[in-house]
């Protein structure tokens, strides 16, 4: 193996959870039985990637085999870096009867006839996604494994996800996606997290929804009772209350763990104490962010406990209902403008 496939695989043991190793290994399926047994993995993970890189080279590996042991790595860890969510747009009229072997042999076309030299390897998951790996080159220089990109196609759908994809990339991609899709046009969904399965569940809708007819009356043996008989005939109403419409804005179940939400302002100031502000014509720029480790329950919890004021308001309620964690809010309306973010690098 040359240096820099021996560099790939160094780092790519580096980031293997130790606990799973062992059966990511076996998915890769490419070390011999013998081999396999005799990897002690109580050892220390540099004792470990010195093993397997004598492995590797006495099997006659190349970065062909390494990046499919990244793949399976990726694929079962898809939790680590920034995804973004894009939309497929204005389908063709062949686009929902399009096959795994006809999208990867149309999507490697295009972009090689957008880039060379490139690396690409496409895998179908278990779930119907499709992974593919992307690693770019240049006119310069070789496919860059050590910074590759991801994508995960849903076959039949327009969602696509992304990681570490630079705005000169970005065009690139889109094109050779929207022709090997059937489609005309692709779009920022304004959706992006650290969790693969959170995003792709709120903007797939895999979740149980919120329908305020679901609630046609408080709620009130979901609240814990209170010892105290006036504190809970004063607090009753008011809690089922909250909690009603808390349901109606996120529903009751389990909701994806999105983990931030991104607001940014274009709007024109309004203090009547401040007049240097407020008689500003340009508008005020402002960005507020708000993060949790389940940034949803954190918002339904707030309402339903009354930290929160309700009915929710549709600055909250609209992630949910949009499929979006990301709103630029103008004076132009009064909910979340459609604009897009900037492209990301």
């Amino acid at each position: 193996m040359d240096d820099s496939t021996k560099r790939l695989l160094q780092r790519l043991i580096r980031r293997i959870p130790a606990q799973t190793l062992r059966t990511t290994l076996e998915k890769w399926g490419r070390l011999t039985a013998a081999q396999q047994r005799s990897m002690d993995f109580t050892q220390p993970k540099w004792a470990l990637s010195e093993k397997l890189l004598a492995f590797c080279e006495e099997n006659g590996f190349t970065a062909k085999h390494i990046t499919e042991l990244e793949m399976t790595n990726v694929i079962d860890n898809p939790n680590q870096g920034m995804w973004y969510a894009f939309q497929l747009m204005d389908p063709e009229d062949d686009a929902n009867s399009i096959e795994l072997t006809q999208f990867k042999e149309q999507f490697k076309s295009h972009l090689r006839e957008l880039v060379r030299p490139v690396s690409i390897k496409i895998k179908k998951h278990t779930d119907e996604a499709v992974w593919i790996r992307i690693a770019w080159g240049d006119s310069f220089s070789r496919p860059n494994h050590l910074k590759p990109t991801y994508v995960v196609h849903y076959l039949q759908t327009p969602y696509v996800f992304v990681t570490s994809l630079t705005s000169k990339q970005k065009p690139l991609l889109s094109q050779a996606l929207v022709l090997s899709a059937r489609h005309r046009a692709i779009k920022d969904a304004n959706l992006s997290g650290r969790k693969l399965t959170a995003i792709r569940d709120l903007l797939m809708r895999k979740y149980q929804q919120a329908f305020p007819t679901m609630y046609p009356s408080p709620l009130g043996e979901r609240n814990q009772a209170v010892s105290n008989p006036h504190i809970e005939k004063e607090q009753a109403e008011p809690a089922a209350n909250r909690l009603q419409m808390a349901c109606e804005a996120f529903g009751d179940g389990t909701l994806p763990q999105l983990q931030t939400v991104v607001y940014k302002l274009e709007t024109k100031f309004r203090d009547h104490t401040n007049k240097t502000m407020t008689e500003r014509e340009e508008p005020f720029n402002c960005v507020v962010k708000f993060a949790s480790t389940n940034l949803l329950e954190s918002l339904r919890h707030c309402a339903s406990s009354g930290i929160a004021s309700t009915p929710v308001t549709p600055l909250l309620s609209s992630i949910l209902q949009k499929g979006r964690n990301y709103f630029v809010i103008t004076d132009n309306g009064s909910g979340p403008s459609t604009q897009t973010r900037q492209p990301q690098t």
